[in-house]
């Protein structure tokens, strides 16, 4: 295999655009058989794999990198060890290439059926996430796609690594050179050149912050669909049971903070506020978590910072939490639509009618009622990996799984018909 350093991205384009072209008739049986091989092969290359990334995470500790970012870098022997289950989860999952999606007969005899097909060549620029490296890689490979990679230059070492190991260990397994590839430098202009790769590049998954996402959508010239920001919320209605709104806030805030689907926001109606904010602001505080809090929050309980509107609009991706009382369900929903990114929102309440009307009246990707945010997520929702969560309104929404990578396609039967 060609060293990734002596390629252009306009090389790494043109063999993806090559691959694309033999993925797609590939068996579901040659796909899977890569799968189980990537798995192993992470495997077996552990030590590679966390040298390579320890070399990152030193660099990122001399540049005083926050402790949320360290913990979305960091990869462990378990981590590695899920990445590989990941690969081996999609083994399980439908082929989705081929699929009918619809089909019937026009009354002059032709029959039409709407197949799904593969997108192309999907590139996925993240930041320092390296797990998103195999994810990506295997969506893409199970969705009969070739997939170019980008990821942050804290993470360059550790992705450039894994995609070494998982490329060839694909090419092994009957899978066509450039089907995998990671851009050779961690510079901003190879992300730049990507972005305009028309004619080459079929879908662009920008997977970051806004500033990531900004950068994106205002520079490509390729389709693009954004993997957003996460600033949700838990809403405590009137009748919330205490011990199951505890449960799942101390979970969607603390479980893991640094990620897109934790809380950032917990919204308390004001008929439970005297009664169960002191405890709930205490279980915080006590798990590690800073709070900030509207004046009515401050009254109740006087230790908390207090909360600007900054902190409304903020994903801290971090152990802090802001805290606001409302008057009634709709103040909850018009806040949430208001500071929310369009990515995960929740309710605690045992009223149905309650629920039904935010269900339908929040604007999210994901709206739970009596659970935790934490659930979006592809391998959570039974999608095997993600390659993101899509926090737009096209064809993705949510957490993008193999049919997010997949387009249709018209066949038409006939037996001669001619248009009059």
């Amino acid at each position: 295999m060609a060293k990734l350093e002596t390629k252009s991205v306009l090389d790494i384009a043109k063999e993806a655009k090559v691959a694309s072209r033999s993925l797609v008739s590939l068996t579901t049986k040659v796909k899977n058989e890569a799968l189980l091989e990537m798995a192993a092969a992470l495997n077996d290359n552990k030590t590679a794999i966390l040298t390579a990334n320890e070399d990152d995470m030193s660099t990122a500790r001399e540049q005083g990198i926050n402790e949320s970012l360290l913990d979305r870098l960091e990869l462990s022997a378990d981590r590695i060890d899920a990445m590989s289950a990941a690969l081996r989860e999609l083994v399980m999952l439908s082929d989705p290439v081929g699929e009918v999606v619809a089909g019937w007969k026009l009354p002059n005899g032709l029959l039409i059926k709407k197949t799904r097909v593969p997108l192309g060549v999907v590139g996925v620029i993240y930041e320092a996430r390296p797990n998103v490296t195999v994810d990506a890689a295997g969506l893409a490979l199970k969705s009969g796609n070739a997939v170019i990679l980008r990821g942050g230059s804290l993470a360059f070492k550790s992705d450039l690594a894994l995609t070494e190991i998982i490329s060839a260990a694909a090419v092994r397994a009957g899978i066509p050179a450039g089907a995998i590839q990671s851009l050779p430098s961690a510079d901003r202009e190879s992300v730049h050149e990507l972005m305009k790769m028309r004619g080459y590049l079929d879908l662009l998954v920008p997977r970051g912050g806004p500033g990531l996402i900004k950068m994106v959508t205002e520079n490509a010239s390729v389709p693009v669909l954004w993997a957003g920001a996460g600033n949700c919320h838990i809403y405590l209605h009137a009748d919330a049971d205490y011990d199951m709104a505890e449960r799942i806030t101390i979970n969607a805030k603390v479980q893991r903070p640094s990620v897109c689907n934790a809380a950032e926001t917990l919204l308390i109606h004001k008929d439970i506020a005297e009664k169960f904010l002191p405890r709930i602001v205490d279980s915080l505080e006590q798990a590690g978590v800073t709070v900030f809090g509207c004046p009515i929050t401050k009254r109740l309980c006087s230790e908390v910072e207090t909360a600007t509107e900054t902190d409304w609009r903020t994903e801290y991706l971090d152990l802090k939490m802001a805290v606001r009382v409302v008057d009634s369900l709709d103040k909850a929903i018009e806040h949430i639509n208001t500071y929310g990114t369009l990515h995960s929102e929740a309710i605690i309440t045992n009223d149905y009618a309650v629920a039904k009307k935010f269900t339908e009246a929040i604007d999210a990707a994901a709206v739970y009622v009596n659970a935790s945010t934490r659930f979006t997520d592809g391998g959570q929702f039974g999608m095997g990996a993600e390659i993101g969560i899509s926090t737009q309104k096209l064809h993705a929404r949510g957490p993008m799984g193999l049919t997010a990578l997949t387009s249709t396609k018209y066949i038409i039967e006939g037996d001669g018909q001619i248009r009059d």
